[in-house]
């Protein structure tokens, strides 16, 4: 083969492209930051070479759901994602992105308790900030819709005027040309939960002439989760904006008989020509702050007046009542501590909420009101909610591909002192260990999900395929001992079984250790 001398051949492996077809034996070679020849290159010579025969070979996985970006500054590494197989981070979710950060924005409260290399204020300064920090993986920054109105409304618990909805569009304008690659909501959260559908669609206009896309976490993904399905879906009619439902799931028993509605609902929209698809962790259990189960009313205004309000006893007393009105005694059992600040409360991280419940010999909820007071609001939340055939059901719908959710963390350094969800560490080992082991999908398709797929829908070009021309973003991983260990009691432990990583045609992970090189870069459209 006349083939210039290349930088890194992988020769032997079974590589699945990305595109939904089965693994086949294939030689892989790499110039620079590309792809350059595939097929059988035992005519070709390279710099580096890996024999890779007994490995699936196939394009990094691409995490479309992550909250990652404050985190990439302090811990640019990104060792939870590395090593499984992970080498795109879709960033800026639910809401809430780093950047831009105007006055009146307040970070998520898992970010706020970290020290960061520098300062930064808008998009393009969190771009050259994160650049400098040298990231392991890639990253594409959705702008978060939180930001938005906070710098034009602080968090006035109200809907948005027009004069107002027109500022934060112009603020969205700013943020997407910096480099955003489009908007995020997070409608269950205070005080984006009072937005109207004139104020998100507006919004989406605008994201939808920069050829972007908008992520929605809906106002329900329980009760109401064939309202809040409708009510995204017409955000997409309105705008003609690319739709993605983030976490898709049916959370309360009581709602799981909703599945084929939904599922139906959203295959409704794509036949009519809608482009919309979602994401799913594979898991039962939702993670997030545990003040969100607080009412609606008393969520609002910010900490220090949530905090007011459960240290006053007749508003506490109101809370109380509302929240025992709302939730039966078996919903108590599907609670657990995850997180916390307050150093009392550091023995109750990852496990059930009832354990705390009878060391202080409280009821669960006044435990739960307890731990938010104490912990200022810092207490994180996981939510054993979901049905595992739902579950399941979901992850195998053709246009569902794979977000964690999670935060890239790691067991030592800054981010390790945290109790985070087991997704954080275990996502794509999870997923793809099931489907080795009981082929709920098929491999090539599985490996579409969390490849091809996502960088279609996300437009991230070049991405999530194995061809000549491709971006070198390549992972090796043995199919017999890929698997995630992460648990809910102890989540701090890595997938095991990615054999190497190389992003951007940088090996940056090769046999159980960071090469110390990395290749990430931050993606735009």
């Amino acid at each position: 083969m006349n083939v210039e001398r290349m930088d890194w051949i992988l020769r032997g492996g079974q590589v699945a492209d990305g595109l939904g077809g089965e693994p086949v034996p294939m030689d892989v070679g790499v110039t620079g930051d590309r792809i350059v020849a595939t097929g059988d290159l035992s005519g070709a010579s390279a710099t580096h070479e890996m024999i890779a025969a007994g490995k699936l070979v196939c394009p990094g996985f691409i995490d479309v759901h992550t909250h990652s970006d404050a985190y990439l500054l302090i811990e640019p590494g990104a060792p939870s994602k590395i090593r499984q197989g992970v080498t795109t981070e879709i960033t800026g979710n639910c809401g809430a992105s780093a950047a831009p950060r105007w006055p009146g924005y307040t970070m998520p409260s898992d970010w706020l308790e970290q020290d960061y290399p520098g300062e930064w204020r808008s998009v393009a300064d969190y771009r050259e900030l994160l650049q400098a920090q040298n990231p392991a993986v890639n990253s594409a920054l959705l702008i978060g819709h939180r930001a938005l109105r906070a710098a034009v409304m602080g968090l006035d618990a109200r809907a948005a005027t027009k004069d107002e909805i027109a500022r934060m569009a112009s603020l969205l304008e700013a943020a997407l040309a910096e480099g955003g690659i489009g908007l995020s909501t997070g409608l269950v959260y205070a005080p984006a939960m009072c937005a109207q559908a004139e104020e998100i669609q507006a919004l989406a206009k605008v994201v939808a002439r920069h050829r972007g896309i908008y992520a929605t976490h809906m106002h329900s993904e329980g009760a109401e989760l064939l309202e809040a399905i409708d009510e995204a879906l017409g955000v997409a009619r309105a705008s003609g904006v690319r739709l993605q439902i983030s976490h898709l799931k049916t959370a309360g028993r009581a709602n799981w008989h909703k599945l084929d509605a939904a599922l139906e609902k959203i295959c409704a929209a794509r036949a009519e020509g809608l482009e919309v698809a979602s994401d799913r962790y594979p898991y039962t259990a939702s993670c997030t702050d545990l003040d969100v189960i607080l009412p609606e009313w008393a969520s609002q205004g910010g900490r220090a007046a949530i905090l007011a309000r459960l240290r006053e006893p007749e508003t506490r007393a109101k809370i109380r009542a509302e929240m025992a009105a709302q939730r039966d005694e078996r919903y108590w059992e599907s609670v657990w501590i995850g997180s916390t600040h307050h150093p009392d409360n550091s023995g109750f991280a990852g496990k059930p909420i009832l354990e705390a419940a009878a060391a202080w010999s409280l009821h669960p909820l006044d435990a739960a009101l307890r731990l938010m007071e104490t912990d200022e609001l810092f207490t994180g939340g996981i939510f054993f909610g979901m049905s595992e055939d739902n579950m399941w059901r979901i992850l195998a719908e053709h246009w569902v591909m794979i977000g964690s959710d999670a935060s890239i963390r790691s067991p030592i350094g800054p981010l390790s002192h945290d109790h985070p969800h087991p997704r954080a560490y275990g996502t794509f080992g999870r997923f793809l260990r099931a489907v080795f082991e009981d082929q709920s999908v098929s491999v090539g398709e599985a490996v579409r999900k969390m490849t091809s797929l996502a960088a279609d829908h996300f437009r991230l070009t070049d991405r999530g395929v194995i061809r000549p021309g491709a971006f070198a973003d390549i992972i090796a991983l043995d199919p017999t001992a890929f698997r995630d260990r992460a648990t809910y009691e102890k989540p701090h432990q890595f997938c095991e079984g990615v054999s190497a990583v190389w992003v951007n045609g940088v090996l940056t992970f090769r046999d159980g250790q960071e090469t110390g090189a990395r290749g990430g870069r931050m993606l735009t459209l």
